[in-house]
């Protein structure tokens, strides 16, 4: 049924989680920083997972910034904001820029075997929230919607299905729904002129979406990610059509729901057609004895986010993608002048 994505101890499969991954209900495996040490070590891991199950999912977290856990051997990335400050001095550089360096992560990331990293940040950021703050692209909407669309774009020219996350938007609340339940006490209407703007704009070129831990109180009283509400208004009003993903369920903003098999299915039941349960071994396997337990259809939309390497493997080694390299290292460093010089 594949309704479930967990991580792995270690930087190789243990026989135990050989055994994991051959259960029917897993679909997927992220990786975190204690599952890689360099390109040739997560190339072969990648192999090693697909060698067992061709089917699987292989996702990371390679946004850019302080959310990246492919390092060596990969391109240090920016955080997206500084993508925001460059489009402040000349738009078009910027939006030039957000297209290669969305394009660099998901070739760089697609060449050692994964399938998926979960980006972009489609967040507002209005300075609350420490867990978002650089990683969206910028506080206006308007200039986050373009930047991320050109950053989609570059993405999927590398053969790389897209992510939005968070819905309806993390940017307002200052807790961290890794380690509290943050409530957003705003009216829908207020979320729809602000948060929402950019998931209803750039829905129909996402492949994936991913809800917040957050409780909106002046809509439902569960959080997003397990919420029918939330859930049924991406689906009708926002006609989307790709996979939603619940975020972490072992995150302190999912503890609402109760237990590990009973977050799994308040998610599943709202409309996530996957759940991650993360950093906790024990509640996966909770997870998966529960949902092997259950009669649910199968998980359809993975094919549809498989990456396609061939897309990518020529482009790592031409000249857009040195250019690509050089304004990420320059927007590392924040010297936006040598980028608009590279640009002009």
């Amino acid at each position: 049924m594949s309704k479930l994505m967990l991580d792995l101890q270690g930087l190789s499969l243990t026989p135990a989680e050989e055994q994991l991954l051959l259960r029917p209900a897993v679909g997927g495996v992220i990786l975190f920083s204690r599952n890689i040490q360099d390109a040739a070590q997560v190339a072969a891991l990648s192999a090693e997972i697909r060698s067992i199950r061709p089917d699987l999912l292989l996702a990371v977290d390679q946004e850019g910034g302080r959310v990246q856990r492919l390092k060596q051997g990969f391109t240090r990335l920016p955080p997206m904001r500084e993508l925001g400050r460059l489009y402040e001095l000349n738009q078009a550089a910027a939006l030039d820029t957000a297209r290669l360096i969305g394009q660099l992560m998901a070739a760089e990331v697609i060449q050692v075997g994964l399938d998926i990293s979960f980006a972009p940040v489609l967040d507002v950021d209005y300075q609350r929230s420490e867990v978002i703050g650089d990683r969206a692209f910028a506080s206006d909407i308007n200039t986050l919607i373009a930047l991320a669309q050109s950053f989609i774009k570059g993405m999927q020219l590398a053969g790389m299905a897209v992510t939005g996350k968070h819905f309806p938007g993390h940017g307002y609340v200052a807790g961290d729904s890794h380690t509290c339940i943050p409530v957003d006490e705003r009216s829908l209407e207020t979320l729809q002129a602000s948060c929402l703007k950019p998931f209803v704009a750039l829905a129909s070129q996402l492949q994936g979406i991913m809800p917040a831990h957050i409780i909106y109180t002046s809509v439902d009283s569960q959080p997003a990610g397990f919420s029918k509400v939330w859930l049924k208004m991406l689906r009708k009003e926002l006609n989307f059509t790709g996979m939603v993903f619940s975020d972490d369920l072992a995150m302190e903003g999912a503890s609402q729901a109760g237990s590990f098999p009973q977050r799994a299915a308040a998610a599943l039941e709202a409309g996530c057609d996957q759940v991650l349960v993360c950093n906790n071994p024990t509640a996966a396997l909770e997870v998966l004895d529960w949902l092997e337990t259950q009669d649910l259809e199968p998980c359809t939309k993975i094919a549809a986010l498989k990456a396609q390497p061939a897309t990518s493997n020529n482009w790592l080694n031409s000249p857009e993608a040195l250019l690509a390299r050089q304004l990420a290292d320059h927007l590392v460093t924040k010297d936006l002048q040598s980028v608009l010089h590279l640009l002009t």
